[in-house]
């Protein structure tokens, strides 16, 4: 018979999760006085990773801690190892308490205002050493057994860095993807230290993002000025690894959102279908791109482009992959009100246009659907409130897009 819970998720997200985090908590000398699901990383029938926000009773005090989960098809992966196994069952899973992600080994580091002192001293960054007082540290991206990225705010001199927090596997290229860029021109974020255990400081972009200026009156960039920053970046990027578009792993995507929310499993195979069938006689792309180009990335001035963020993942491929990766994430902001929402469809009605004329239209809308569709397991992973409902939100951008061309 097939097991009905490959992949943990059900487990994952159910209360009989707690008898597992009881037991991770009791094996490290604490008592669990309460959790709550935090977030939710499922690759359907293969694995699922899961974080929960904990009240930990400790011999030394009650704090509030982070615990994560991670549970596989195949059993085990050799990098579970580094976590603490328990059973369920038949089921094994790997259980740490954050920060020690048994995939992200400076993380540890990054965490405490101690321990980047210590980096940033190391490293040389400023003049004269920083003390552990003068840095603080703000959390604003952990993917769970993936990469976190920390804010790192230092008090004298007065600076801002980011520090990336990489698996092993992945470091050396996005170092060199950044000096690549660097090298050319492109306004990438400057590095300040890489560390051994696969820390990457960054300085501080000039600017603010455009994700903040689409909201304001004036223009932030023009749509010409975007197209311009992305075909500015040097041939070399061709030549890199290739980075799948997100339409490759579009059925994919849908499989995941169908599973929150099997009511729309009709809909999201009938636009994997379209998708499928429209780009089919597209070939891969040799142009330089960026690879995840939308609002968050993009840093403006003035009326200008002065950075580009998170180029971890720029290779050949085709421009309408970040164009269209723009469009759906300007297309599925959420909680704005009406004002915002009104200037953001503006900006996307002016530019849209200006796209179209760079690339097929029909690839355009078709790519950008796919996008969407993925972005469309955020409010589940996230378990954000009325999770639900901005599902069915973003589901309907995509086939609107789908519709223009079909």
């Amino acid at each position: 018979m097939p097991n009905p819970d490959p992949d943990g998720s059900l487990l994952l997200t159910s209360a009989e999760v707690g008898d597992l985090l009881a037991a991770a908590v009791d094996h490290a000398g604490g008592q669990l006085a309460s959790w709550v699901l935090d977030h939710v990383d499922a690759n359907p029938n293969q694995s699922t990773t899961a974080t929960f926000s904990a009240v930990v009773d400790w011999p030394y005090g009650r704090r509030d801690e982070l615990l994560g989960v991670s549970a596989r098809a195949g059993g085990p992966a050799l990098s579970d190892s580094l976590a603490e196994i328990f059973a369920d069952g038949e089921r094994e899973v790997a259980v740490w308490l954050y920060p020690h992600d048994p995939d992200l080994p400076g993380l540890a580091r990054a965490a405490y205002p101690e321990q980047m002192a210590e980096v940033l001293n190391e490293a040389g960054v400023y003049a004269q050493a920083v003390t552990p007082e003068q840095v603080q540290l703000r959390m604003i991206g952990y993917r769970p057994r993936r990469r976190a990225v920390v804010r790192v705010t230092v008090s004298q001199p007065a600076d801002v860095l980011y520090c990336k927090v990489l698996r092993q596997r992945l470091f050396g290229d996005v170092k060199r993807r950044h000096e690549l860029l660097l090298e050319a021109g492109i306004p990438a974020p400057r590095i300040a230290a890489a560390t051994d255990d696969y820390l990457l400081v960054l300085r501080n972009l000039p600017g603010r993002t455009l994700a903040k200026a689409v909201f304001e009156a004036h223009e932030p960039c023009t749509a010409e000025s975007l197209i311009q920053v992305l075909d500015a970046m040097p041939r070399s990027v061709a030549a890199l690894e290739r980075r799948p578009p997100w339409s490759d792993a579009v059925e994919h995507y849908a499989h995941m959102v169908a599973r929150a929310m099997p009511q729309l499993e009709p809909k999201l195979l009938w636009m994997v279908s379209q998708i499928n069938a429209g780009l089919a006689g597209f070939p891969p792309g040799n142009e330089p791109t960026h690879g995840d180009f939308h609002e968050g990335q993009v840093h403006v001035a003035d009326g200008r482009i002065v950075g580009i963020l998170d180029v971890d993942t720029v290779g050949p491929g085709r421009r309408a992959d970040d164009l269209a990766c723009l469009i759906a994430h300007l297309s599925t902001i959420q909680r704005m009100n009406p004002s915002q929402e009104a200037r953001v469809h503006q900006l996307i009605r002016r530019w849209v246009p200006v796209f179209d004329t760079r690339v097929d239209p029909t690839e355009l809308r078709l790519r950008a659907a796919a996008v969407i569709i993925s972005l469309g397991t955020g409010p589940f992973r996230g378990r954000e409130p009325d999770w639900e409902r901005e599902t069915v939100k973003i589901v309907s951008s995509a086939e609107a897009l789908v519709r223009q061309v079909t």
